[in-house]
């Protein structure tokens, strides 16, 4: 398929897979990706029902700026007093308030992590590192036989300088932005960077 016909997607019967996608949406999925693992594996890892992970839970939840409010949100309605008593380890919370204690935990670290985004750029440029980027090209058997490009494959590179943007379009849900940083990712690419436009898949190294 040439680059024009990357430009009308859909003409050979790209578009019978709705897992062919333009690179925008699979790069905005791929930051979403990469955002959920960087909260989780910044969390805390002890489980909620280990003596452990419910006092650091409790301590994060107390001390942070947003937790009363998380806690309500998730369902805990307790006095201060008995959320003492726990952290004291005179009484413990019933599994269903444990399980709205780990509730609450999680959304609002994901909250902070989101509020933050400096810490999500720097992530991802890895003091000037950049992040990996792996593409995976459009399922081709849908594509009408004479227009298939059964050349192409999975591409890995090493991409910088486009991550402060990348994350301020992803907040702002900027989707032409993200077109445009799209764009420009695979513009480094050889010559079939055009067969790129349109993707299954995106995944990032970090």
């Amino acid at each position: 398929m040439s680059t024009d016909g990357w430009k009308n997607f859909g003409r050979y019967g790209a578009d019978r897979d709705p897992g062919n996608i333009h690179g925008k949406i699979a790069l905005g999925r791929a930051l979403e990706d990469a955002l959920e693992r960087l909260i989780i594996d910044g969390g805390i890892k002890s489980p909620a029902t280990s003596r452990r992970g419910l006092m650091a839970r409790l301590r994060y939840l107390t001390e942070t700026k947003g937790g009363p409010r998380a806690l309500a949100d998730a369902g805990v309605t307790v006095t201060p007093a008995t959320i003492k008593a726990w952290r004291s380890g005179k009484q413990r919370p019933r599994p269903a308030t444990l399980e709205a204690i780990d509730t609450a935990y999680w959304n609002l670290r994901a909250a902070n992590v989101l509020a933050n985004s400096g810490a999500f750029k720097q992530h991802l440029n890895r003091g000037g590192r950049g992040t990996k980027v792996e593409i995976h090209p459009i399922n081709q058997n849908v594509v009408d036989e004479p227009r298939r490009r059964e050349n192409l494959r999975v591409r890995t590179f090493q991409v910088r300088y486009v991550w402060d943007d990348a994350v301020d379009a992803l907040t702002a849900g900027d989707a032409d932005k993200l077109e445009e940083i799209w764009d420009d990712i695979i513009a480094d690419m050889d010559s079939d960077w055009g067969a790129y436009t349109y993707v299954s898949h995106i995944g990032l190294g970090a």
